[in-house]
């Protein structure tokens, strides 16, 4: 049987379940109040914004955000009903699909990656001192490894 959570890991877990939550709601809000697009499609358009000729095969794309192939196959639609992105067979391998940012894509992720940044400062780290900053990366690159960006 497992063993019971301290007092302290309990507080830990639920801190960062409720700050993660917290967080990420008020970028929702924010990205859809100002942009018509979610915390998720944002990702999906800037991890598409930062690939190579702004494309990327539809399972990398998934692995990227985190996403299972299904969810990211809703999610892609979504944004190629709104023009943001297009979808088309790899001419190299007709076994895979790309996805690729539009011109509109890359105007709305110019102006949303504003809103974004503009709340991970509020809504994050200004509320925390440089020390807790390094504290809380260090925590959490012992968990996940160094975050390499991609």
């Amino acid at each position: 049987m497992a063993r019971r959570l301290t007092d302290t890991e309990l507080r830990a877990w639920q801190a960062f379940l409720h700050a993660h939550h917290d967080v990420v709601g008020s970028l929702d809000e924010e990205l859809r109040s100002a942009h018509g697009v979610t915390f998720a499609e944002y990702d999906v358009l800037l991890r598409l914004a930062r690939a190579r000729g702004r494309t990327l095969r539809m399972g990398e794309l998934a692995e990227r955000v985190l996403l299972s192939p299904s969810g990211i196959t809703r999610l892609v639609e979504r944004l190629v009903s709104k023009g943001l992105i297009e979808r088309e067979m790899d001419q190299a391998d007709r076994r895979a699909v790309l996805a690729t940012l539009t011109t509109e894509g890359s105007t709305l992720i110019r102006a949303a990656a504003r809103t974004h940044v503009q709340g991970i400062h509020e809504h994050f780290t200004t509320r925390l001192s440089v020390a807790q900053l390094r504290a809380v990366a260090s925590a959490l690159e012992r968990i996940t490894g160094p975050h390499v960006p991609h």
